[in-house]
């Protein structure tokens, strides 16, 4: 009985993280863990992380406003500039610059346990923008995904922990497809007679 007590509450609380950007950004990050080729994942990705840093900044979460705008710079330049033959030096520079930011942002807009889940999930965030590989890319933002629900259950974003859910399907699927898990091979081809 008290289960069915708490919804009301539950619901109270669900309703007041939900505005606009929060469900942008929760279709967004949804459709990003189904892109299928690099480029596409991150520029979904930057349109949620623009949209979340909106939502976060209405719950009164900067540690996760200032993360996701780090998020935004961050795919924008590898959507640009980070190829399968590589990327250019001077790129690595500011990534690193964008981690170190990514550090003193976080004690800087401390907030706790909500400010360590999302600055660690900035950082893993930060490494997965970096590879050229989608695959590879899809399993850390896998990481990234679980720090961030970490701190939206802890912030009270029904979107975040919504859309971070629907992410690690998204992505767990993609890679799971990428790997070739759960396809069935081709019936055989029978020969005219």
């Amino acid at each position: 009985m008290p289960f069915l007590e708490a919804w009301p509450a539950f619901l109270r609380a669900a309703a007041a993280s939900l505005d606009l950007f929060g469900l942008l950004g929760l279709g967004f990050g949804f459709n990003t863990g189904l892109m299928p080729r690099r480029h596409l994942i991150l520029l979904s990705s930057a349109a949620c992380s623009l949209c979340f840093a909106l939502h976060f900044l209405r719950l009164g979460s900067p540690t996760g406003m200032a993360m996701n705008l780090i998020g935004v710079l961050q795919c924008l330049l590898a959507v640009r500039f980070v190829e399968a033959r590589g990327r250019p030096a001077w790129l690595d520079l500011v990534f690193a610059a964008t981690f170190l930011l990514a550090v003193v942002l976080t004690v800087t807009t401390w907030n706790g346990l909500p400010s360590i889940f999302a600055g660690v999930a900035t950082l893993v965030s930060t490494t997965a923008r970096l590879q050229s590989s989608p695959q590879t890319m899809r399993l850390l933002l896998i990481g990234s995904a679980l720090g961030w629900a970490s701190h939206n259950v802890m912030v009270g974003s029904a979107c975040g922990l919504t859309c971070d859910c629907l992410g690690l399907i998204g992505f767990t699927v993609a890679a799971l497809r990428e790997q070739g898990i759960g396809r069935q091979p081709a019936p055989p081809l029978s020969s005219p007679s």
